[in-house]
């Protein structure tokens, strides 16, 4: 078995429900994650699936140390990361990158690409030969060198998505948190930035933690599967024994409602007479 990068254990993490805030003082706190345990293998990549609301994304979050746990611990190559202060995580943040769902957000308007991409490497002590460093990151990612010079509205959906990705990994991560990152894209643009996104983790040897609603999404990308449902781990197993073997019942529900294309009965009649005649 593969060395671990991440280690999980008793992950508890309660936040502000803010449907049941007080006209004064705090709002109650609601556990959202209720005692995970998983490991993330260095190299791997690794699915976290889910219907909404199933905490999915507050575990990414909390992995990469956006939110302090409120119990359990989050090991990070054997460190304990789970209540570093933000002094103590800096020197780590390099190695604990995200990219995020929407790039229309998380990528400033008013900055060019060269900026976008340079900003993460000035404040980690990279800030030299930033000019190569970026054309490099673009590269990377397919994406021309005068692309740095352009804003977010001059890009596509696609492309966009292609900065986030520079931009996360122009620092050399040793783990990445990709959050729903090909939702709002379409079919063929959601395609080339998963078969991106599986050579750059190959070629740089990247543990990636995938979340998404879409299982079809993640069998075409994760070795390993974890579902979720109402904050608790349901299953999780190698992609291809989940998929094939499905234990729990709600996993079997969610391979079920995977869309399968409609075939026509008399396009594959055509289909197999042409390929007679050839």
């Amino acid at each position: 078995m593969a060395e671990s990068l991440i280690s999980v254990r008793g992950l508890k993490v309660a936040l502000p429900d803010m449907t049941r805030k007080p006209l004064i003082g705090r709002a109650p706190l609601a556990e959202i994650l209720k005692g995970l345990d998983f490991d993330l293998p260095k190299g791997s990549v690794t699915g976290i699936v889910g219907e909404s609301g199933s905490g999915k994304s507050t575990l990414g979050r909390a992995l990469v140390r956006l939110i302090e746990p409120s119990a359990g611990s989050i090991r990070f190559d054997g460190r304990d990361i789970s209540h570093l202060s933000e002094a103590e995580l800096r020197p780590l943040r390099r190695d604990l990158q995200m990219i995020f769902q929407d790039p229309m957000s998380s990528l400033n308007p008013r900055r060019t690409i060269f900026s976008i991409i340079a900003a993460p490497l000035k404040q980690n002590g990279l800030g030299d030969n930033l000019k190569t460093r970026v054309a490099e990151a673009l590269q990377r990612v397919g994406l021309p060198q005068n692309f740095a010079g352009r804003y977010r509205h001059q890009l596509s959906g696609g492309q966009r998505q292609r900065v986030g990705i520079a931009r996360a990994l122009a620092l050399s991560p040793r783990f990445v948190l990709a959050d729903e990152i090909v939702s709002g894209l379409d079919v063929s643009t959601q395609a080339q930035i998963l078969t991106l996104l599986e050579k750059l983790a190959a070629e740089m040897g990247l543990t990636v933690a995938f979340i998404s609603h879409d299982l079809s999404v993640i069998r075409r990308l994760c070795q390993q599967v974890i579902v979720m449902r109402e904050g608790r781990i349901v299953e999780a197993s190698a992609t291809d024994a989940l998929f094939d073997s499905p234990k729990d019942a709600y996993t079997r529900d969610l391979i079920s409602a995977i869309p399968l294309p409609e075939i026509d009965a008399a396009w594959l009649g055509t289909l197999a007479t042409t390929k007679a005649l050839t």
